[in-house]
């Protein structure tokens, strides 16, 4: 599916419509004032890929409104950090809108991204790390990437990885998500030639503090070619390994 911009642009070729009547249609460009929220229609063309609403701190009545408004302009929707019985909710309103539990997730596809050029793997050190990894791969499929699978190779069994290796090295950019010490993605960026993406997790004892040692440990990391996101940031960690996939 289109998107509204598209589909505009589209009649007034065929002549459907005239320019007065696509800039008129085009009113809530470059964004929507809905008052406590302006929601940036503009981002898609800028981007790629529209807003994305971070659900966490939002209301249900927030996130529905401008998630209306964003599938109204035909764009496809994003929604991270909510909980089930948000998702619940909102499905009343988006019936088609689907939820990925471990991720925190509510995600519906209205049109087909540009293809990445190649696979994204996402690769996790222990079980524990699946959520923020499930982000990661909501948001990657959704930005039109091809994405593979890797779960619990963390350092604590090795061979588990190099098992692994295959997969891992055939992967255009890799996203590693790990806890406790953060040693994996300094592994993974010591054996493979593809740029890869650290996301450390709150996962870990006390000394870990909620993900500041992971975080400083892959900022510290010797290996070249690999790049740091924050503490749980799944989604960021895909926006930018897909912005890399899409580069021609």
């Amino acid at each position: 599916m289109k998107s509204q911009l598209e589909q505009i642009l589209i009649r007034v070729q065929k002549g459907e419509i005239t320019p007065d009547e696509a800039l008129a249609s085009l009113k809530d460009y470059p964004y929507r004032d809905l008052e406590f929220a302006k929601i940036d229609h503009h981002r898609e063309i800028r981007r790629g890929f529209p807003e994305i609403i971070f659900g966490q701190g939002k209301t249900t009545e927030q996130i529905i409104r401008i998630a209306k408004e964003i599938l109204e302009k035909g764009s496809s929707l994003l929604v991270t950090r909510v909980e089930p019985e948000v998702y619940n909710e909102i499905k009343i309103h988006v019936p088609s809108a689907c939820y990925n539990a471990q991720a925190r997730t509510i995600f519906l596809k209205q049109n087909t991204p540009p293809p990445g050029k190649g696979i994204i793997a996402i690769v996790t050190a222990g079980t524990s790390d699946i959520p923020v990894a499930e982000e990661a791969a909501v948001t990657a499929d959704l930005l039109g990437n091809s994405i593979e699978k890797i779960y619990d190779v963390g350092v604590a069994g090795i061979h588990r990885l190099f098992g692994e290796y295959d997969k891992i090295n055939q992967a255009r950019v890799i996203i590693t998500v790990a806890g406790m010490e953060g040693a994996l993605p300094s592994v993974i960026a010591g054996i493979t030639d593809s740029p890869v993406i650290a996301v450390p997790t709150s996962i870990g004892y006390g000394a870990h503090f909620q993900g500041l040692t992971p975080l400083l440990a892959m900022l510290n990391s010797c290996p070249a070619g690999l790049a740091v996101v924050n503490i749980d940031n799944g989604f960021g960690a895909a926006y930018m390994a897909s912005l890399i996939n899409h580069l021609k």
